[in-house]
């Protein structure tokens, strides 16, 4: 059972290899959309909106709320600083960082629900478990930023999250926080494997926004690895990186 619904902006695919999966198919999307009503930017009603506004003190934010800033926080510490949920007009935006809890999130759902070969992707931020309809291990296809069509590389994360950052598709939404009025343009994309899908989108930014630097603070990482590709087209991948291609 797969579909794809347009929540927090994005087309997000989940797929559940099971013919009677709908409940839990439902209740995945519903939980996005939740997730969405709580910390879009760009909904007044939001509670991180409210936050901004001043309408919601530190000790009246949801646990979900704590629980995310706790780990933006824990994330500016390991990344010197490089990821940094305050923009510099002085707003709170943790959308850094929600994507990729909220899909391990949501793995985690559907492994409630009795379900354990799965696949889930919003916006390039991938968990998955088990195996595919044909039994197969599931497969992640990076795509050219200079030609969304094509792919470039084809992996097999066995398990491990996957996270894409880059301005190809969305614009130049991220920044280097010690240079926010600089645009990022020595590199297009990295794509991150990680332990979790959470763990590689909070440093798949961070490594984005580092520019070219980024590849090397991957590679440093235990049990991360990375992918890069510059302005000029040129691919960057770390030490094991061509482990988890066939």
């Amino acid at each position: 059972m797969k579909e794809t619904r347009i929540i927090m902006g994005m087309p997000i695919e989940i797929e559940i290899v099971d013919p009677h999966a709908r409940e839990a198919l439902e209740a995945a999307f519903a939980y996005l959309v939740a997730v969405d009503e709580r910390f879009s930017t760009y909904k007044e009603s939001s509670e991180i909106s409210r936050i901004n506004r001043g309408e919601i003190k530190e000790s009246a934010m949801s646990p979900e709320m704590r629980e995310v800033f706790a780990l933006a926080e824990k994330t500016k510490k390991e990344t010197n600083g490089y990821f940094d949920m305050r923009r510099p007009d002085g707003f709170l935006d943790p959308s850094g960082i929600v994507k990729g809890w909220a899909i391990l999130n949501t793995a985690a759902l559907i492994r409630r629900a009795g379900h354990e070969n799965y696949f889930v992707n919003a916006g390039g931020d991938i968990a998955m478990g088990g195996v595919n309809a044909e039994g197969k291990d599931w497969s992640v296809g990076i795509r050219s930023p200079f030609s969304i069509n094509e792919v470039v590389k084809v992996i097999y994360p066995r398990g491990k999250g996957v996270a894409t950052s880059g301005s190809y598709i969305r614009g130049a939404h991220i920044y280097n926080p010690r240079t926010p009025k600089q645009e990022l343009k020595e590199i297009v994309s990295i794509t991150v494997i990680g332990p979790d899908v959470l763990e590689a989108d909070r440093f798949a930014t961070a490594a984005f926004a580092m520019g070219k630097a980024g590849i090397a603070f991957i590679e440093n990482l235990p049990g991360f690895e990375g992918y890069a590709i510059d302005a000029r087209g040129t691919a960057t991948m770390t030490s094991d990186f061509s482990s988890y291609i066939v």
